[in-house]
């Protein structure tokens, strides 16, 4: 099992927020519910769902401040980590630069797809984390 716990960028009651691992969408986060056992969204509880509504606010929030998202796309899929957790992927309708780095969403306006080939060095993963986390 992969060790996520350096791409952490905040601490909830109920739930973590991580940078994901593949930046390929600038500012993409992973919402991990702390409860085990919890797999599909009809498993989270009434006070799951009010606090997840909060850091969707707040990160969405930080995550526009930081990059200009255009947009977010959220995904609940389950397909390989069966496991309550919730994708928000930023958008955006131009190319974005950070840390020398160029970002282009050649999807924007249609559905996203992560490009697998997209490699993430390590550096530029904590520096948007870490951009990510002083604007929440």
């Amino acid at each position: 099992m992969t060790d996520f716990s350096e791409d952490k960028i905040k601490d909830f009651k109920y739930w973590e927020v991580y940078a994901a691992q593949n930046q390929g969408y600038l500012g993409r986060c992973v919402i991990w519910c702390k409860r085990e056992g919890a797999e599909d969204v009809e498993d989270a509880t009434k006070e799951e769902w009010l606090e997840f509504l909060e850091i969707i606010l707040e990160l969405k929030g930080a995550v526009k401040k930081a990059f200009d998202a255009d947009w977010f796309n959220y995904a609940f899929l389950g397909n390989v980590m069966r496991h309550l957790h919730c994708h928000l992927v930023p958008r955006y309708k131009s190319k974005r630069e950070f840390n020398g780095f160029g970002f282009e969403d050649k999807l924007w306006g249609h559905n996203y797809k992560t490009d697998r080939s997209f490699e993430t060095p390590k550096e530029l993963r904590m520096a948007i984390k870490e951009e990510i986390r002083k604007n929440l």
